[in-house]
């Protein structure tokens, strides 16, 4: 299952992958001490965004508000909030998009000035607690510059395309806006949906982590998922399950996942938590948020945390603890401010920067990594951990395709390895207040 060598990244048996939404590093961690985050003088933001609309320089603020609106996070809306290096984008673009919506109070249309607003560990005490206790990443980007579908693709396969033959990973060409949506999806974007449809027919990672016998799980809970691929419209959100592929549950697409016959292996969430206690959790883990707990705007923050907090309690009661390595992310920057431009690496990206945290009985106590990172370097871990530093690469991989870069090997990426300390004794779990475990119902 994994290299014979003497590599203490060995002692990591289980990389677990929370993936919540769309949120910026300087509107989490903006003023956390020591991370790289919103530029001050005397505790007063030097930086400031235009807002067209009434002529000022708004400067970032800080909200206790639970609820947040964002703004767009297309392809077209990166461009405009990163405005040629200037990042400061973000205003403008929320109105302009706010202007042409149906519905302006959806997550995609409201915004407005709202946009540079921040939280701080009043309203994120766990999350700053991990920061402090753990390891912070304030360079991690989103590795492509779009919304959360294409960013769910590149987190399974380093890669966002359309594929113009179903089952032809040779046909499949760089779509960073607009990839093979799911059908529901199509439906509201009154898109044509053609036989054996949505295809993903280029390499994810679950391809080589079964040839090496290396086991996986994506849990998916059970309820919606808001999110609109249209620049412009309001969108109704869809029900989402395991058993129900979709924006934020794109595995069951890929042609690998379906021929290899792992479609089981995308399971309802409830089943985490047993997996969790027996200490059978599987080697690498991807969790799933519905809606309401994803802190997608308007999700509440406070619900959001609560989720994550009671994941991570019950991965710290785990069997499986003393051997885990849990990355902790946002998918993308939601229409929020943040002041870092990303680095270029290809047509796709990289992205707004994302928080990151790396929460392990390894991890280094209160670091932080300033090295450049994007959630490539997950997938760079887990290969170098479990399949011997091999890369989703069409060179060698054995299923050649299209894609323009090998992303794991991309100079200007990080290693994750230095947020460890493998010569540390195993650290016990730090069990936070105010979890909660999700047992399929809302009302919990």
């Amino acid at each position: 299952m994994r290299s014979q060598t003497g590599d203490p990244i060995h002692k990591i048996r289980h990389v677990i992958i929370i993936m919540q939404e769309n949120r910026s590093f300087d509107s989490y961690f903006g003023t956390f001490p020591g991370a790289n985050g919103i530029p001050m003088s005397n505790g007063v933001p030097t930086v400031c965004a235009p807002d067209p609309r009434t002529g000022t320089c708004v400067k970032p603020y800080h909200t206790t508000y639970d609820l947040n609106r964002g703004g767009p996070h297309t392809a077209r809306a990166a461009v405009a909030d990163i405005n040629g290096g200037r990042m400061d984008g973000f205003i403008s673009t929320a109105e302009n998009y706010r202007g042409r919506c149906r519905d302006p109070d959806a997550p995609n249309c409201a915004g407005t000035v709202e946009v540079m607003a921040y939280h701080d560990g009043r309203e994120l005490a766990n999350y700053w607690k991990y920061a402090h206790d753990y390891v912070l990443q304030d360079h991690l980007f989103e590795p492509n510059a779009s919304w959360s579908l294409p960013q769910h693709l590149f987190m399974v396969s380093a890669w966002s395309a359309y594929c113009a033959h179903v089952g032809d990973p040779m046909s499949c060409g760089n779509e960073l806006q607009n990839p093979d949506y799911p059908p529901d999806f199509n439906a509201r974007n009154r898109r044509d949906h053609a036989p054996g449809r949505p295809d993903y027919a280029w390499t994810d990672i679950t391809y080589l982590l079964h040839a090496h016998r290396v086991s996986w799980s994506y849990y998916v809970m059970a309820g919606t998922e808001p999110d609109c691929a249209n620049d412009y419209a309001s969108c109704a959100s869809v029900p989402q399950k395991a058993k129900t592929p979709g924006i934020w549950n794109p595995l069951p697409y890929f042609d690998t996942v379906k021929r290899n016959g792992e479609v089981g292996n995308v399971r309802d969430l409830r089943d985490f938590y047993g997996a969790a206690q027996n200490g059978t959790l599987a080697n690498v883990v991807w969790l799933c948020p519905a809606g309401e707990y994803s802190e997608h705007p308007p999700a509440l923050v406070s619900r959001g945390q609560a989720y994550v907090t009671g994941v991570i309690n019950a991965i710290m009661r785990s069997p499986d603890w003393n051997s885990t390595a849990i990355f902790l992310t946002w998918d993308d920057w939601g229409g929020l401010y943040d002041h870092v431009v990303p680095p270029h690496v290809d047509v796709n990206g990289y992205g707004i920067r994302v928080p990151g945290l790396v929460i392990s009985p390894y991890a280094r106590r209160g670091f932080i990594d300033h090295q450049t990172l994007s959630h490539d370097a997950y997938l760079k871990f887990i290969e170098d951990d479990f399949l011997g530093g091999a890369r989703i690469d069409p060179q060698t991989d054995g299923r050649p395709d299209r894609r323009p870069t090998v992303r794991e090997n991309v100079p200007i990426l990080g290693d994750l390895r230095k947020d460890f300390d493998f010569h540390q004794p195993p650290r016990a779990p730090e069990i936070l207040p105010g979890g909660s475990v999700w047992n399929g119902t809302l009302d919990r």
